[in-house]
């Protein structure tokens, strides 16, 4: 069944609600079925990623569109792990009843265990639509979102709404040195761009420690329309000693890599877990602000884990 952006909503909860059948996006088309070749509902054409579209000045929650996790993680068996998706949101603006334009930031925290992701450039047009709408309140602004983000994603997100103040975002820079700027780093040739598990290693007879790395060059590609994302890293574990080099080798092994933001994370988590067994590990990446939104998505198996900083490319 083929449908437009105006009914995606109504339709998505009615399939949702089916505990045998799945909505996912597969190779740049939303289907639903039990597989990825079973029963398309949404076209490439209609995605709205890379394409042009009209902006809507009045509240209009049909453009928002969610994308299944599943989707992302189709190529691989994600370890187990628990965090969220960070999303700040650098651009809200609202009517008052006066017709007072209120201008506020906000974040959006997103449980990892929920169903879908939402697409970037829907969410983008989604709060754009808020511009000239008139709320009587914040509180009205920020429970409206809530209600809307909670039915299409299939999970309880967390919104806070934040005046426009460096303390409500401070910008803070990693604590630690950064990989690509250690001793003999220069000398190594780096060479693989797909990425490439298999360059991780440990330190030879290396010791059992806790330590946290840096790095602000990761660069993967947008699945949908190949264009760059860039992200500074924390990789914090304890366990062997990983080998410095080949961490980031390996990070910069995505360079070409077409991958949604959270699922890039997940990907990362599970490398890691997988080849070289921490007992604990936290990954976090902070991506560049596209279109007044950033995402910093956070993936650990630690009990306790460090929220994400905004950096000073956000």
């Amino acid at each position: 069944m083929l449908f437009c952006h105006g009914v995606v909503k109504a339709e998505l909860m009615a399939w949702a609600g089916k505990e045998t059948e799945q909505l996912f996006v597969y190779n740049g088309c939303c289907l639903r079925g039990a597989a990825p070749d079973t029963g398309i509902f949404m076209t490439e054409s209609q995605l709205l990623l890379g394409k042009d579209t009209s902006y809507s000045d009045e509240y209009n929650p049909s453009v928002l569109f969610p994308i299944a996790r599943a989707q992302g993680r189709s190529d691989f068996t994600p370890a187990a792990f628990t965090g969220y998706d960070l999303w700040r949101i650098y651009e809200l603006t609202w009517l008052n009843p006066q017709g007072l334009p209120q201008c506020h930031m906000a974040t959006l925290k997103v449980n990892c265990q929920s169903p879908f992701i939402i697409e970037s450039k829907s969410l983008k047009l989604y709060l754009g639509s808020f511009s000239q709408t008139v709320f009587a309140s914040e509180n009205e602004v920020r429970d409206i979102i809530v209600r809307d983000l909670n039915e299409i994603l299939q999970t309880e997100v967390e919104v806070k709404i934040l005046p426009l103040s460096a303390r409500a975002m401070p910008v803070m820079n990693f604590d630690h040195p950064l990989l690509e700027h250690e001793a003999g780093i220069e000398e190594m040739r780096f060479k693989n761009f797909e990425v490439t598990p298999d360059l991780l290693r440990l330190m030879d007879n290396g010791p059992r420690i806790a330590e946290s790395l840096n790095t602000n060059i990761f660069r993967s590609r947008c699945p949908v329309t190949g264009q760059p994302d860039y992200a500074s890293l924390e990789i914090s574990y304890v366990g062997k000693k990983i080998h410095h080099g080949s961490l980031l080798a390996y990070l910069i092994s995505y360079r070409r890599h077409q991958g949604f933001h959270e699922q890039c994370v997940e990907r990362i988590f599970t490398d890691i877990c997988n080849l070289l067994k921490p007992d604990e590990l936290t990954v976090t990446a902070c991506f560049t602000r596209r279109g007044g939104i950033d995402i910093s998505p956070v993936r650990s198996n630690a009990r306790v884990y460090d929220a994400p900083v905004r950096t000073s490319r956000q």
